[in-house]
């Protein structure tokens, strides 16, 4: 196991705090992560969760700009200062950080998805509907392109 794959439902303790889906936590000891980081996603009112390599993403991109420019500044400040780094307790629990909650508006479950090489925190009702809506939108590309496939010439 060696991707974050599927999406787990977990419930919210009294003092805030989330188990990490078990099959997650594998993920992040094959991978030999030791500390978590998050950021926004600057599309969705979600949280992007990883390694260091999420970080690096960010570094790379900001390698490539010149250092005086806007982009490098907004690319430093949405990974620098719009992140953070999550505590994790012996039982594999993070924290639901005021941080985490004003962006997702994530109460009291939170649902975790897999992407990849990092993981995501999503509102329950907010990810049933994003995912409701990309399925169709699949769909419906799926379709059209069976269409023109399909179409005499």
């Amino acid at each position: 196991m060696d991707r974050f794959l599927s999406n787990f439902v977990h419930n919210i303790d009294a003092k805030g705090r989330v188990s990490v889906p078990a099959a997650f936590r594998q993920v992040i000891v094959a991978r030999g992560i030791r500390e978590l980081f998050a950021m926004r996603s600057l599309t969705h009112p979600v949280m992007d969760v990883g390694g260091p390599d999420l970080l690096e993403r960010f570094e790379q991109k900001m390698a490539e700009a010149d250092p005086l420019s806007e982009t490098y500044q907004d690319l430093s400040i949405f990974a620098y200062g719009d992140g953070t780094y999550l505590k994790s307790d012996a039982e594999g629990r993070i924290a639901m950080t005021d941080f985490i909650r004003s962006h997702t508006g994530i109460k009291d479950r939170v649902v975790f998805v897999g992407a990849r090489d990092y993981f995501q925190l999503w509102e329950p009702d907010y990810f049933e509907a994003y995912r409701n809506e990309a399925r169709a939108r699949l769909l419906s590309a799926r379709q059209g392109q069976a269409s023109t496939a399909r179409a005499p010439e």
